[in-house]
């Protein structure tokens, strides 16, 4: 049997805290080190519904990328959704570890899974946190990446590459249909700032979930693509993946992707 201190570990090497963001909640969040582990469950999002699964299932750890107590509480209730939510868990001795921008920025994270998902090549890191004397002694780390297709592609043919590889019928896009493609930068969820990065390492494209209307704007100044698949359609893969590593590394565990998670977000399509 696994204890939470040594998931912690694992989690920790697979995405290291210091490469969160300053403003992040990482790590473990509620819990007992100590505790004994059965059954974990992964998520991109803590919400009742996925609450009401763990508790169900007998979970004793959830793993989620978004974090709870994301800002500084001064009461925990079940007069609020979050407050209920939490009682709930503590209640049932569940315990909540989230990775969030440490693993979207980590060497094998989120923005490099979809790198390799999408074919790129050359893969590099967007935003490098090292200087140049650290990242000529070791390799660079650091946040979104950018790498370049096998083949030079339409923008319109590239969302139609991304909504096959993430398993969505439709995405919203920036950009003439026509614009040629070889070199795009990607940086999961709500990452639009990215784009003047991703402009600076010549990327005619930027990825990322969503983004603000006058980021639009700025992509379209830019001559540069904007392609926004949606936040969950761009981190919920790496949450299934997370479980499935989980697993190989535990495989006296019983590690899933919660099955009762979906996006938020739906599309009202003529025809259907």
């Amino acid at each position: 049997m696994s204890s939470i201190d040594e998931i912690k570990d694992f989690l920790v090497s697979l995405a290291p805290p210091d490469l969160a963001e300053n403003w992040d909640n990482v790590g473990l969040l509620t819990g007992d080190p100590a505790q004994n582990v059965d059954q974990v469950l992964t998520c991109l999002t803590l919400t009742p519904d996925v609450a009401e699964e763990a508790i169900s299932e007998g979970v004793d750890l959830i793993i989620t990328h978004h974090p709870i107590l994301f800002r500084p509480v001064q009461q925990i209730t079940s007069m609020s959704v979050e407050g209920k939510l939490l009682l709930d868990l503590i209640q049932a001795k569940i315990s909540v570890y989230s990775p969030h921008t440490s693993y979207d920025s980590a060497e094998r994270g989120i923005n490099w899974q979809l790198a390799k998902l999408l074919g790129l090549e050359e893969i590099g890191i967007l935003r490098p946190v090292n200087s140049p004397a650290e990242q000529a002694e070791k390799e660079e780390s650091g946040a979104g990446r950018f790498g370049s297709l096998p083949a030079e592609l339409t923008l319109a043919q590239l969302n139609q590459l991304i909504k096959q590889a993430l398993r969505i019928s439709s995405l919203q896009f920036v950009g003439d249909p026509d614009l040629r493609v070889k070199r795009m930068g990607i940086a999961c969820g709500a990452a639009a700032e990215f784009l003047n990065d991703a402009h600076r390492h010549d990327c005619q494209v930027l990825l990322t979930g969503e983004a603000r209307f006058h980021a639009c704007l700025e992509a379209r100044s830019l001559g540069m693509g904007l392609i926004l698949p949606g936040h969950y359609a761009t981190e919920r893969p790496a949450m299934e993946k997370m479980a499935e590593l989980l697993q190989i590394q535990f495989p006296k565990l019983k590690v899933w992707a919660s099955q009762n998670e979906t996006d938020p977000l739906q599309w009202d399509c003529d025809g259907e």
